[in-house]
């Protein structure tokens, strides 16, 4: 057994998972799971840098995480940084305070690298005889990987729930609520092009088992299942139909600020991003012919964890 602290940075979240890894049964025991939505990754679209208010929150959320890896005893740390570290000209100044505070220096992966930990981290507890593609929509990318027992096939491009509305939805500063017809016309553009791209390395239609992860997926599936707050064991595992993901989609589209944010499972960090999620989810079905999906809480944070057990590095 070994202890280990997985950290993963994204555009609009960062997360910690410290567990105890058991290579021999393949089970992780978690011991503390955790989120902070930091939007590192606000304006980089536009930009291409990290903004000084996006870095300071990310550093505040990493100094909460280093109490706590201190107070569990990890024995391994390993932090992986994804799309919006990867998009910055001044990344050298993220990884500096990342490696001030928690005393490691964070990986900032490759697109592919992402999709497999995502891929490990989704898949290890199903069934390995069947064909899976497992879609990550991100803040900033979106991941596809096609596998069974390994990776096959894997790409990522560059649509994610906070770039598509950043890009389409944000003019001088404010978000359109609801989302006008031109700006989900020109996210759709986007989640096409970008679809087309994908199926160029990865068969889309070939597996047979859609498994969808991250904060967008999770959030239409705790609406799907009606819950009355978030609840992570609940929506583990759960399926959705193409259906429901339409019918919650275009509620969504046209939902206020406010109608959102009444969702019982909304987090308060998903209320402007969640419509562009969602549009991506059902783009993906669509495309791919997928009559349900299934949800999984365990994605690239679990993955990186067993590569850190692993000393896969």
């Amino acid at each position: 057994m070994t202890r280990v602290a997985a950290i993963d940075c994204g555009t609009n979240s960062i997360r910690l998972l410290i567990a105890d890894a058991h290579p021999g049964t393949g089970e992780l025991t978690d011991l503390d799971r955790r989120m902070t939505i930091v939007r590192l990754g606000q304006d980089v679209d536009r930009t291409g840098r990290l903004a000084p208010e996006a870095l300071e929150r990310t550093f505040a959320a990493c100094r909460e995480y280093a109490a706590a890896i201190k107070e569990h005893g990890a024995e391994r740390i390993r932090f992986v940084a994804t799309s919006a570290s990867r998009d910055a000209e001044n990344r050298d100044e993220f990884v500096r305070g990342v490696r001030d505070i928690l005393g490691v220096e964070p990986e900032v992966i490759t697109g592919d690298q992402e999709a497999a930990f995502s891929f490990t981290g989704a898949t290890k507890e199903l069934p390995g005889q069947d064909s899976y593609l497992v879609v990550d929509i991100g803040g900033g990318s979106t991941e596809f990987v096609v596998g069974d027992a390994e990776v096959r096939a894997a790409r990522s491009v560059d649509v994610g729930c906070v770039r598509l509305t950043e890009r389409h939805l944000v003019r001088d500063g404010v978000i359109s609520d609801p989302p006008t017809p031109a700006g989900i016309d020109a996210i759709r553009a986007d989640i096409e092009a970008a679809l087309d791209l994908a199926g160029e390395t990865v068969p889309l239609r070939e597996p047979r088992t859609l498994v969808g992860l991250a904060g967008s997926v999770t959030t239409v599936a705790g609406i799907a299942l009606g819950l009355s707050a978030y609840d992570s064991a609940a929506i583990h595992h759960s399926r959705m139909s193409y259906e429901q993901v339409r019918a919650i989609t275009e509620r969504l589209l046209t939902a206020t600020h406010e109608e959102r944010a009444a969702i019982p499972v909304m987090h308060p960090g998903r209320v402007d991003v969640i419509a562009a999620g969602s549009l991506i989810l059902l783009s993906v079905m669509e495309r791919t012919g997928a009559r349900e999906v299934v949800v999984s809480e365990h994605d690239i944070l679990d993955g990186i964890a067993w590569s850190c057990a692993l000393d896969d590095a």
